[in-house]
C-alpha cells in the first residue's frame, strides 16, 4: 500500500525499500517518541545517515552535487516523503529540499560551493520562510531586511535563511545566516511532537547584495514553485500517513471481536474502510499528478497542486479521525500511536494554506478563466 505515485519503477522500489528499511531501524516510532523533548526534535547524527541515503539531494542538479533515480527527482522525492510519513518521521525534509532546489535553480557559484555541500551532507540545516512579512530597503552595497517570519520549520535550529522580502521592484529572496545581527528567534509550541517551528524576527538586518538568490524583485516564480513543491511534499507525506493508519486499523479491526464476531466482519464499520481507502487511493493519484506537474513546470501546476492539497488536506485529518473512532477508547490514549498521525497530517494540513483557501484559490481562478473567454 504505497503513497508516492500510481506505480514505481523497479529502482525506486528498491529505493522506497531501502528508506523503509532505514527508518524503521533509524527512527522507529519509539525513537521517534523518545525524541519529543529534543529541542531540534531530532537526532543530528541520524539525519546525516539519512542525507547519505539521497534525502537532501534529488531535487538538486549533477552538476551541483545531486541526482536523482529516474530523471525525475521530485518522484523520487515523493517516496521519501510517503514513507517518513509512514512513520511520522522527524527532520526538515521540506526545508532542507525547497531551499536546495532553489540554490541549484538559482544560486551563483560562490553560493551553490559555500551552502549546497552542507545541506546535502546533512550538516547545515536550512530554513525556508514561505509565509513573511518582511520588508527590504537598498542602501548602497548593502540589503537592509525588517520584518517577521512565521511559522518557519527548523528556524530555531537552521544555519542559514532563505527570506522572501517585499520591495519596490517586487518580491527578491535573501540568504541569511541565523546569526545575523538583528535576526531574533521565538521557537513556537507546536502541535507535532517532532516538528519544531519558530517565529523570526528581522530587525534592520543587513546583507551584502551577494546574498540575494535570483535578482532583486525577480522572485515572483521561484517562491510560487517553492510553495508548490511544499505543498507536494507534505502531501505525500500525509498519504503516507493515511497509508499506515489504514493498515493499523484494518489489523485492529480483524483481530478485535463483539458478540462473538470480528469488528471488521459489520457491514457498517466496512462501510468507513471502504471510505478511508477511496480518499487514501485518490489522495496517492493526485499528489502523483500534481508532483508531475511540478516537475515538467506546467502551466496548471499550481491549479492542481491547490486541488491536491484541499483534497488531502481534508481527507487526510477526516480518515485519521475516523480511525481515531474505530479504535474506541484506546484510539485517544497517548500510549497508542494514532495521535502522532493525527497531529502530523493535521499540521500539514494548515501549512502554506489550508483546504479552505485552496478552494478559494480554485473558484477564483476558474471564475477569472470564465470572465477571459
Amino acid at each position: 500500500m504505497t503513497a508516492v505515485a500510481f506505480a514505481l519503477t523497479e529502482d525506486q522500489e528498491l529505493f522506497r525499500s531501502t528508506v523503509r528499511s532505514f527508518l524503521e531501524h533509524d527512527a522507529s516510532l519509539a525513537t521517534v517518541r523518545s525524541w519529543i523533548d529534543r529541542p531540534d526534535g531530532f537526532d543530528e547524527a541520524w539525519w546525516r545517515r539519512a542525507a547519505e541515503i539521497g534525502v537532501t539531494s534529488l531535487l538538486v542538479s549533477e552538476d551541483a552535487g545531486g541526482g536523482s533515480l529516474s530523471g525525475r527527482g521530485l518522484d523520487d522525492l515523493l517516496v521519501v516523503a510517503g514513507e517518513m510519513g509512514r512513520l511520522v518521521s522527524p527532520g526538515p525534509l521540506v526545508p532542507a529540499n525547497v531551499v536546495a532546489s532553489a540554490l541549484s535553480d538559482l544560486g551563483t557559484p560562490e553560493q551553490q560551493d559555500r551552502l549546497l555541500p552542507g545541506i546535502l551532507s546533512g550538516e547545515r540545516v536550512p530554513a525556508w520562510c514561505g509565509r513573511s512579512e518582511v520588508e527590504l530597503a537598498i542602501d548602497g552595497d548593502e540589503l537592509v531586511l525588517r520584518g517577521r517570519a512565521t511559522p518557519v520549520e527548523a528556524g530555531a535550529r537552521a544555519d542559514v535563511l532563505l527570506v522572501t522580502a517585499a520591495g519596490a521592484d517586487g518580491p527578491t529572496q535573501v540568504l541569511v545566516p541565523l546569526d545575523a545581527a538583528g535576526v531574533s528567534v521565538t521557537p513556537l509550541a507546536g502541535t507535532d511532537l517532532v516538528r519544531r517551528f519558530a517565529r523570526l524576527d528581522l530587525t534592520d538586518v543587513r546583507v551584502e547584495r551577494s546574498a540575494v538568490l535570483g535578482e532583486v524583485g525577480g522572485a515572483g516564480p521561484a517562491l510560487e514553485r517553492q510553495v508548490q513543491l511544499a505543498l507536494v511534499l507534505r502531501c505525500a507525506e500525509t498519504a503516507g500517513a493515511m497509508g499506515r493508519v489504514l493498515e493499523v486499523t484494518i489489523d485492529y479491526l480483524g483481530d478485535r471481536f463483539a458478540a462473538g464476531r470480528p469488528l471488521s466482519s459489520y457491514q457498517v464499520l466496512k462501510h468507513y474502510l471502504a471510505d478511508m481507502k477511496l480518499w487514501l487511493e485518490a489522495s496517492v493519484g493526485v499528489t502523483a499528478l500534481a508532483a508531475r506537474a511540478v516537475h515538467d513546470r506546467s502551466d496548471e501546476a499550481e491549479e492542481l497542486v491547490r486541488a491536491a492539497a484541499a483534497y488531502v488536506g481534508e481527507h487526510g485529518t477526516e480518515m485519521v479521525q475516523k480511525a481515531v473512532q474505530l479504535h474506541g477508547g484506546i484510539g485517544i490514549t497517548w500510549e497508542h500511536d494514532l495521535h502522532l498521525y493525527l497531529r502530523r497530517v493535521a499540521l500539514n494540513r494548515n501549512l502554506d494554506g489550508n483546504p479552505h483557501e485552496h478552494l478559494e484559490w480554485l473558484a477564483a481562478s476558474s471564475l477569472a478563466q470564465l470572465e477571459a473567454q
